[in-house]
């Protein structure tokens, strides 16, 4: 079964907030849908958390590469556009390109053995897993009513993030915190990201250790991105001396990256993002790598239900992969499968069976949602 040709198409029109300083405007495009077509009739789907000019001119790249590649391979076909391209770059537009082809092939694999991803990734651990809802931080009012409203969806774990978080007072900071924790109450798992990979983020080590004991007040089950993302040393340190887990790495591509902050121990969970890092091949090894050195393995979702099923898939393959991101309130996570998604009475997640990734876009959402091209 080979490639005959690879289609992107940006989403627009109703882009969640993503609380950057910098913040983007709802017509921009910062998630793309990929669509591998084969010449037997079977089509592959993924996601890229890069716009869709960049994944299309990192596809016009590494097309020689790709064009008629066998498309039931997709560790190899990956590993070799990886490998003949780090040289214009590691890590940019043209690996973020390659984790939606990448999560593409494993859909088709999966659709022509007629075995889900997590199956085909050595085996199904669970069928079903923990979403955690992800929103924004702001005020504690205005917070404390979004939370009571998404509690009311059935969500049983929540991480908020970014938002005022660090930016204007430590009264504040521990005013949100309060206020999350009084509005879902004691039972509820509570996330805290400060969103340190923003532009300019101002924390430095000693306010994240501040922090970190405040937030262990509020019994937080972790802290999230409370450094900037370059500053491995501090995550070590913070790591080491604060009282919940620490996690991070989100903003890190290829295994070759998240390699050295894993052997020196700066994260207790590390939360690469598939439509980043890779694909589901490079991810399934950065979460390898994680567990060998004693590293939780919990993906990052802030993209789309293509992003949301793929994580799904690496949950079911991994032990200890408890948690999903689920993006709350965005379209393209909920808008664009067929069947929507549905929490059980515990707030547990199904993991799709069906072959390929287990879900089937809904074709008039997605025309909606990139101007009428579709996939």
């Amino acid at each position: 079964m080979k490639i005959r040709e690879i289609r992107a198409v940006g989403l627009r029109g109703s882009s969640p907030e993503g609380g950057w300083t910098a913040e983007i405007l709802p017509d921009d495009c910062v998630h793309t849908l990929v669509a591998v077509y084969t010449d037997e009739g079977i089509t592959g789907y993924g996601s890229v958390f890069t716009s869709d000019a960049l994944v299309k001119a990192a596809l016009n790249v590494l097309e020689p590469l790709y064009r008629h590649e066998n498309a039931l391979e997709p560790e190899r076909v990956s590993e070799k556009l990886h490998q003949n391209t780090f040289w214009m770059g590691r890590g940019g537009s043209l690996t973020h390109t390659i984790s939606g082809i990448d999560i593409a092939l494993w859909d088709i694999l999966g659709k022509a053995t007629g075995q889900p991803v997590g199956r085909l990734l050595g085996g199904r651990y669970r069928e079903r897993v923990r979403p955690y809802a992800s929103i924004l931080m702001d005020q504690p009012a205005p917070l404390r009513d979004h939370l009571l409203a998404v509690k009311a969806q059935g969500f049983r774990a929540f991480k908020m993030g970014w938002g005022p978080f660090g930016r204007v007072s430590a009264q504040l900071d521990e005013a949100i915190v309060a206020a999350a924790r009084e509005a879902i109450g004691p039972d509820c798992w509570l996330m805290v990201d400060a969103g340190g990979s923003d532009a300019h983020w101002p924390g430095n080590y000693k306010w994240a250790l501040r922090t970190a004991q405040m937030l262990a007040q509020y019994n937080v089950y972790w802290f999230e991105e409370a450094l900037k993302p370059d500053a491995l040393e501090d995550y070590v340190a913070l790591r080491r001396a604060a009282p919940l887990p620490i996690t991070g790495g989100e903003v890190l591509t290829r295994r070759q990256a998240f390699q050295p902050w894993l052997q020196a121990g700066a994260f207790d969970i590390v939360q690469p993002d598939v439509t980043k890092v890779g694909g589901i091949s490079e991810e399934r090894k950065i979460g390898w790598m994680a567990e060998e050195n004693g590293v939780q393995f919990i993906p990052h979702g802030w993209n789309t239900a293509l992003g949301l099923v793929a994580d799904l898939q690496l949950a079911s393959a991994f032990a200890h992969t408890d948690f999903v991101e689920y993006l709350t309130g965005s379209p393209y996570i909920d808008a664009l499968v067929a069947t929507p998604w549905q929490l059980d009475d515990e707030g547990m997640l199904p993991i799709p069976n069906a072959p390929g990734l287990g879900v089937e876009l809904d074709p008039d959402a997605v025309k909606r949602y990139t101007g009428g091209e579709g996939t």
